[in-house]
């Protein structure tokens, strides 16, 4: 798997994105509930993509990123990796211009297809680790 490239996690965790936020649910317990808390308190929009739909942190929720309307920058996936394959396929479709793989979740085949269709790639990273890493929020 390439390596990260840091002007790339500089870039989407520092200019003002709306990030489509895979498994967030109202669930404080899970990782993406304190993340996306995080990539909001950096000036990010969230929207958060969970079976249910809920709304997290004000945001509307929706069932799949078909389902939301506007441009979405980044879309993070908080999911098993055996989803990511079919998952990046849709970012792809829904003209993402970036994928962020959260720690532990990869699929090589997946990521590369994303980036040939020129999306950035961040995998196996959290943006709050890196955020902090950077001095930010």
């Amino acid at each position: 798997m390439p390596a990260n490239d840091p002007a790339v996690i500089d870039r989407l965790l520092t200019l003002p994105r709306r990030w489509a936020v895979l498994g967030l649910s109202t669930n404080t317990a899970r990782p993406a509930y304190g993340v996306s808390a995080y990539l909001q308190a950096l000036g990010h929009d969230i929207v958060p993509v969970h079976p249910r739909a809920e709304a997290v942190h004000g945001a509307q929720g929706y069932r799949s990123l078909a389902d939301v309307p506007g441009r979405i920058d980044v879309v993070d996936l908080f999911v098993n990796s055996a989803r990511v394959g079919r998952l990046i396929d849709e970012a792809i479709a829904v003209g993402a211009r970036a994928v962020w793989l959260q720690l532990g979740v990869a699929d090589p085949e997946a990521e590369e297809r994303a980036r040939a269709a020129g999306l950035d790639v961040v995998a196996d990273a959290c943006p709050k680790i890196e955020g902090r890493r950077r001095g930010l929020a």
